[in-house]
């Protein structure tokens, strides 16, 4: 099956290095960041798993719970933390979720063709608390991924949830946002009382 935007995040229950999880209960009412990596031990995968955890206050200060995948065993993912903690300074507390048999990989389409049978590549959930995927990103194994890009991508989806908007291309925490099309002047006028710009009927800015 395909997972995407919109759909409800398939279910699971596995194995974790914080022990066993159902997902759907796990996410509670909480966002979610759910990252797979092609394996332990490998030089981009440490990075990542480091950054992760740097920026756990950031994820945290948005309702988020990191949940990283990778085709190993939770004692595989134990040793290979202690190298995380050491190489990247940091001290790393979210689960890593053991898929040894490639379960979840299969179930979330993390195995591509072309790329190693054994191995997932680098996807990105963002699964808000209704249990909803909302946004999907594959990178090539041999490609890092943009932490900005993904606390971004969070604080836009939030938003947009919270005040009725969308945003525009580069958008930033503090620009200016757009008023989608399906909303009416009139209603625009009594949700955004700080007043909005018409560029286009279809193209209204303002701040929130």
């Amino acid at each position: 099956m395909s997972v995407l935007i919109g759909q409800t995040a398939p279910d699971f229950t596995i194995n974790t290095t914080k022990g066993t999880i159902h997902f759907h209960d796990w996410i509670g009412d909480s966002w979610v960041f759910f990252f797979s990596h092609p394996a332990d031990f490998t030089p981009v995968c440490t990075t990542e798993m480091g950054r992760t955890a740097q920026l756990a206050e950031e994820f945290a200060k948005r309702n988020v719970k990191p949940l990283g995948l990778s085709t190993d065993t939770v004692e595989e993912h134990l040793t290979w933390i202690k190298d995380v903690n050491e190489t990247q300074h940091t001290d790393l507390e979210f689960p890593i979720v053991a898929d040894k048999n490639m379960d979840i990989a299969d179930l979330y389409e993390m195995i591509h063709p072309g790329e190693n049978p054994n191995q997932a590549v680098r996807s990105v959930f963002i699964i808000d608390p209704n249990r909803k995927v909302r946004l999907t990103m594959t990178y090539p194994m041999n490609v890092g991924r943009n932490f900005d890009e993904i606390l971004r991508v969070i604080d836009a989806l939030q938003l947009a949830d919270a005040k009725t908007v969308a945003t525009p291309a580069d958008w930033k925490p503090g620009d200016e946002v757009i008023i989608p099309p399906s909303v009416s002047d009139e209603e625009a006028k009594d949700l955004f009382p700080q007043g909005f710009t018409t560029i286009k009927p279809y193209l209204r800015t303002t701040r929130v």
